[in-house]
């Protein structure tokens, strides 16, 4: 339990670091980018598309490195139940028809822990988006 317990920070850890180097990019990428500033409509959304489509991807690479723990550590019976049970664990969905063997349930719940951290980080970072780009226009947010 204490090894499995173990890989599941490490796991953490490295969803921290992912998310910390994807969020860097998008920040680098957003003081570059004239998109957000831009007049009008289209422009400043599609950039807004474009960022929540970039944090998705690192959501689902996050999840994915969940459900290779979960397949090789025969938690789960195939790579599809895998990735299933990690989404709804790591978004907290939680819809409870397939959940892990007794001896796995707490590293189900850092994968939600670790999911809240992650999906709040990228909340507050298009919050701080969002609001740049209103007062880049002059406008209040």
């Amino acid at each position: 339990m204490i090894i499995k317990l173990l890989l599941s920070f490490c796991l953490m850890a490295v969803c921290v670091a992912i998310h910390a180097g994807g969020i860097t990019f998008l920040l680098r990428w957003t003081d570059r980018s004239t998109g957000l500033a831009a007049p009008g409509f289209l422009i400043p959304t599609w950039s807004l598309i474009r960022i929540a489509m970039w944090i998705i991807l690192l959501h689902l690479f996050e999840i994915c490195l969940w459900a290779v723990l979960y397949i090789y550590g025969h938690a789960l019976p195939d790579p599809q139940s895998a990735f299933y049970f990690s989404s709804v664990t790591y978004t907290t969905v939680g819809y409870g028809d397939l959940v892990l063997p007794e001896k796995w349930r707490l590293i189900g719940g850092v994968e939600a822990l670790t999911g809240i951290l992650m999906c709040g980080w990228s909340t507050g970072f298009f919050f701080t988006v969002v609001s740049r780009m209103h007062q880049s226009r002059g406008n209040l947010a």
